[in-house]
């Protein structure tokens, strides 16, 4: 009837109009609009929503250091990596499916790096310029706010566990040399003597750095430049979100081949290397320390979200693309809602991801080349 009546009232101006062919004129709009709708219920409700993927459960992100080369990289050596990232993969995937806490996991996960001396923690840590090894570390948790750190560690065999004892078991954020080892005393974490750290790869590299720096300063009165390549990166790192809803960040680092006077990079400062909030994200660095220190990365791309209103991968791809330099580096980020983002600006870097959904994954290059 309302149709009827509309379209007479419509009609009626046009001037005078048959009734029995406005009424032919009805029915046949009125066929066309039943043909239209759906049945069961009005046009709009046809549509009937799609199925929302189910949420993730837990999330796992995990590096081994940005700056790697294709050059410094032998493609017959690129398998040994991928296969210590998938093991270290799996070792957070156990913890996270099995109902374990993200700390327990991105701690884990951090050992088995630092034992491998393919990456530049723990045992393939990096040689400083008095020929000798450093060590730093940091964790936190996103729950509590809660982090510790530690740096300058000579005799420690896993850093990471260290910085988990200073976090928990002290008053204090961040220990720093013979400090940090007489807290290592206390805690009875595993000790090495030094030369466990020595792996020749490292040590040769670091006489090729030593020697062209003295051969540099010799000439000229500049100051000698960086050193290329993987002699300025290397760091392991690991982020995840449990099944409680809580996120960690672990980081662990030898540092920069023949770094001096003390020298400490951006892994041990909450806020630069690393970062864990509830609220936002997780975050594990990896580059040129200094730059990140400068830019407070980790905890610049947790504002982002949190007062910026921006997602993960946005917040990730600006701080990484825009902030800091090409070259600088690169970070992994797992996000409250399990969500995780890889991103850099080297050539490469050593990563990997899995989650609930059955992401399993690792890379070295950009876009998985």
């Amino acid at each position: 009837m309302k149709l009827f009546s509309s379209m007479k009232r419509i009609f009626s101006r046009l001037g005078p109009f048959p009734e029995h062919l406005f009424s032919i004129l009805v029915v046949g709009v009125g066929c066309l609009v039943a043909c239209e709708a759906p049945s069961g219920g009005p046009a709009e409700e046809a549509t009937e929503a799609s199925p929302a993927a189910p949420p993730v459960e837990w999330a796992l992100a995990i590096h081994g250091g940005a700056g790697v080369t294709r050059a410094g990289v032998a493609a017959e050596t690129e398998p040994a990596y991928e296969k210590s990232l998938q093991g270290a993969l799996e070792e957070g995937k156990k913890i996270l499916q099995g109902d374990g806490t993200s700390l327990d996991a991105v701690e884990a996960v951090v050992r088995l790096l630092e034992d491998d001396p393919l990456f530049n923690a723990g045992r393939g840590a990096v040689f400083t310029n008095a020929g000798t090894n450093e060590l730093d570390a940091a964790v936190m948790d996103g729950e509590s706010l809660s982090c510790g750190a530690v740096s300058g560690l000579k005799t420690v065999k896993n850093p990471i566990t260290l910085a988990r004892h200073v976090m928990e078991r002290s008053r204090h954020v961040f220990l720093v040399g013979d400090g940090a080892e007489r807290f290592a005393d206390e805690m009875a974490v595993d000790r090495v003597p030094a030369d466990y750290f020595f792996v020749q790869r490292r040590h040769d590299r670091w006489r090729q750095v030593l020697e062209a720096e003295e051969e540099k300063t010799a000439s000229s009165a500049a100051p000698p430049a960086l050193p290329t390549g993987q002699g300025r990166y290397g760091t392991v790192g690991a982020v995840a979100l449990d099944r409680h809803g809580n996120l960690a960040a672990a980081t662990s680092t030898g540092g920069m081949t023949n770094k001096r006077f003390g020298r400490v990079g951006d892994v041990p400062v909450i806020g630069a290397g690393t970062y864990a909030n509830n609220a936002t994200c997780a975050v594990s660095c990896t580059g040129i320390g200094e730059q990140f220190i400068r830019h407070t990365v980790a905890s610049d791309v947790s504002a982002r979200m949190e007062h910026g209103g921006r997602s993960l991968s946005e917040a990730a791809g600006e701080v990484i693309g825009e902030v800091l330099n090409p070259g600088d580096g690169g970070l992994i980020a797992v996000g409250k809602d399990g969500s995780i983002s890889i991103e850099f600006n080297t050539e490469g870097m050593f990563h990997g991801s899995a989650d609930s959904s059955g992401r399993f994954q690792v890379g070295i290059w950009a876009h998985g080349d």
